[in-house]
């Protein structure tokens, strides 16, 4: 089976704004994240600067990214030194503003603090704080992970209590898992 066609288009299919302001009345009452608080940790991986307007039109890096960390030797998975677990992290940080604005999209593997990236991989640091955890329904993840983020946008554009950082969000794939009938977890930073 070849994981990047099931798994890829997962990170890839943003919706439109549309789309997340009709799906907006329906999100909060659907959506029960569980608020967490969480230490700092790293994440090595590859990285592309872009923003959701580039992967709604389909001239996003983060489809690029996804095949090129199955495909590439020198920065697959298998590569990436002192990983503390076998699950699979995607990080969306350095945030320009907003929703709107560009941000670095890292792939990659939770690492042992103070471990050096190889070459070609950077480091994040996932800052300690709040954060809301959103899980997919169980299916594939081409499908219900774009559908969780779009529910994350309209769930925070219902103005509630509860504001984004726009500092680092991420996404964690567990070790194992079946891209065609899996979950996915979504950690959205919080003020």
């Amino acid at each position: 089976m070849d994981i990047f066609a099931l798994h890829a288009p997962s990170c890839l299919q943003i919706v439109s704004l549309a789309g997340l302001l009709l799906g907006a009345a329906s999100a909060q009452n659907n959506l029960k994240p569980q608020q967490i608080q969480q230490d700092g940790f790293e994440i090595i991986g590859i990285s592309a600067r872009t923003n959701n307007a580039e992967e709604m039109a389909g001239e996003g890096a983060i489809p690029q990214m996804w095949k090129r960390f199955y495909s590439d030797k020198d920065t697959s998975f298998d590569r990436i030194p002192a990983k503390t677990d076998n699950s699979v992290y995607a990080a969306y940080t350095d945030y320009a503003s907003d929703a709107g604005g560009d941000y670095t999209f890292v792939l990659g593997a939770r690492v042992k603090p103070g471990t050096r990236p190889l070459e070609g991989m950077v480091t994040v640091h996932v800052p300690a704080g709040r954060y809301l955890q959103f899980t997919t329904e169980q299916g594939s993840l081409p499908t219900v992970v774009p559908k969780l983020w779009r529910d994350i946008y309209a769930y925070f554009g219902q103005g509630g209590t509860a504001r984004r950082a726009f500092k680092t969000d991420y996404e964690i794939y567990e070790a194992g898992m079946d891209p065609a009938n899996s979950t996915g977890t979504i950690y959205i930073g919080l003020k």
